[in-house]
Formats: C-alpha cells, sequence, structure tokens
C-alpha cells in the first residue's frame, strides 16, 4: 500500500487533474456563449416577425396566436403564407427576415357555404346553449336535417377578430368589407362550410349539401338540387357540377350574374 502511495507522482497527478479542469470550464464557457447568442439572435428574429404580423391573434394559421406563429416562423416550421391578416408588404419583410421567398398570391375572402337558416328544416326543437361545436357534438351534427346546414350557433362569429360576422336568418353571413380572410371562422366552423373565394367574386354557391335533388328537397327549401341550370345558362362557362353541387371557376366568372337569375332555388348568392 506504501509502495502504491510512493509510486505515484502527485505532481504530474495534478497538474493532469487541472488540465481536464480547464478544458472543461473553457468548453463550459464556449457552450454558454454560444447558446446566449444564439437565443438573442432568435428572440430579435422573432420580435421582429411578431412586430410585422398581422396582430389580430386570430388562430387561423394554426396557432395559439401571433406569438406562437412568429416562434415558428423563427424556427422555420411555418409558412408566412398561413397568415392571410398581414399585408402584403409585411409578408415580404418577414420573408426577408426568414431568408425565403414568398409566392405572391390572389386576394381571397370567405363566404359560408349555406344560405339554410330559416329555410332549412328542423329534426327537433333545440332548447339550450346556442353553440355550433356543442350542438354538433351532443346532437349527431345538430338539429337540423341537412348534415351540412350552417347551424347558426355564432362559433365563427365569436372567432372573428374583425366583427365581420353576423347571423341573419339562422345563418353566418360574412361582410366583405370587413373579412381580412385570416381564416379563424374556418377553423370555428364544426361543419366545415367556410371557405375562402376570390376577393374579387360577385357570386357563391349557399349549398354545401352533396346529397341528390329528392333528398334536399326534404331537407331545404333553398338547398342545391343539382338541376344544372347554372351551369347550361353560364354564358362564360364557368361553372361545372360536381358532386350534385355546382362549382364556379373564378379565373372565368365575369360576374354576369346569369347562374343567379336563372337558379330556381336561389342557392347562388352575390356578395
Amino acid at each position: 500500500m506504501n509502495f502504491l502511495a510512493n509510486s505515484i507522482d502527485w505532481g504530474r497527478f495534478g497538474i493532469v487533474l487541472a488540465l481536464f479542469f480547464g478544458i472543461a470550464l473553457v468548453f463550459a464557457i464556449l457552450i454558454l456563449i454560444i447558446t446566449k447568442v444564439c437565443k438573442v439572435e432568435e428572440d430579435k428574429k422573432v420580435a421582429a416577425i411578431l412586430e410585422r404580423l398581422g396582430g389580430s391573434n386570430c388562430g387561423g394559421c394554426g396557432c395559439s396566436g401571433c406569438a406562437a406563429f412568429a416562434q415558428k416562423l423563427a424556427e422555420g416550421k411555418g409558412n408566412v403564407a398561413d397568415c392571410h391578416s398581414t399585408s402584403k408588404e409585411n409578408t415580404k419583410e418577414i420573408a426577408k427576415i426568414l431568408g425565403v421567398e414568398v409566392e405572391e398570391s390572389e386576394p381571397t375572402m370567405s363566404v359560408v357555404k349555406c344560405c339554410g337558416g330559416v329555410n332549412a328544416k328542423d329534426r327537433f326543437d333545440y332548447i339550450g346553449y346556442k353553440g355550433c361545436s356543442q350542438m354538433s357534438d351532443a346532437f349527431q351534427g345538430g338539429n337540423q336535417v341537412c348534415a351540412t346546414a350552417c347551424l347558426g350557433g355564432g362559433d365563427c362569429k365569436e372567432k372573428c377578430p374583425h366583427d365581420a360576422i353576423k347571423i341573419v336568418d339562422g345563418v353566418s353571413k360574412i361582410d366583405k368589407s370587413r373579412c381580412t380572410s385570416c381564416g379563424a371562422c374556418i377553423t370555428a366552423c364544426p361543419k366545415n362550410i367556410i371557405e375562402r373565394i376570390p376577393r374579387k367574386a360577385k357570386v357563391y354557391i349557399g349549398c354545401s349539401n352533396k346529397c341528390k335533388g329528392k333528398e334536399v328537397l326534404g331537407a331545404c327549401s333553398v338547398g342545391c338540387i343539382a338541376c344544372g341550370m347554372c351551369a347550361k345558362k353560364c354564358p362564360e362557362g364557368a361553372i361545372t357540377m360536381v358532386n350534385n353541387l355546382p362549382v364556379i371557376d373564378y379565373s372565368k366568372c365575369t360576374g354576369c350574374k346569369t347562374c343567379v337569375g336563372v337558379c330556381p332555388r336561389k342557392t347562388i348568392q352575390e356578395i
């Protein structure tokens, strides 16, 4: 035991130990410095992005708010085009900050593809909280015969950050002059009947029911019965029938509103 203790060169052992400790300390300091520098740069990027976002905190991008979306963009996990509340100029600036290119897109607005409401037939009288999600979840899609009918509970209205939605005769109506196409209403709608169309559009299809005419007749007095008159009479050939519903090609539509005049059910709505 004494031989082993005497054979150890404690001086050299101390030097090696100090060397290892010094190296570990240097690496620890370097890691702290790098982490701090990167964190500062990331925070600055998030702040710069957040400053340029629309600021509506609508959730249309799929995040809880603008701060979460800015963080997602800074981490390279999001697409700046997912925010429809930010101006074109600011979108371009954010793209520069991220070092990416953003494609030019046509301005859009949201519409509710239903005009039923008081015109739609009920399966039963509903008494309770007038919330679309609760009505839909608790009563197998709601109280109306049509499975794709607007329930008029106002979930979309409550989520709209721009006060662009009103409930008229049991159906949500979107005010084009206030709509920024942020997408908050689209996310909020449990029936998935709100969609974006070009802002230049003059008309839209106010129905989402893909059933055949006979079934629609038993569900709603203004639902599309797939007669095809709009497609036949459109002078521009801008309308085709797909799954018992007319689909408008807005690149061809001139806004003449011939379709509105010939629709026997008044399903095609003017904007």
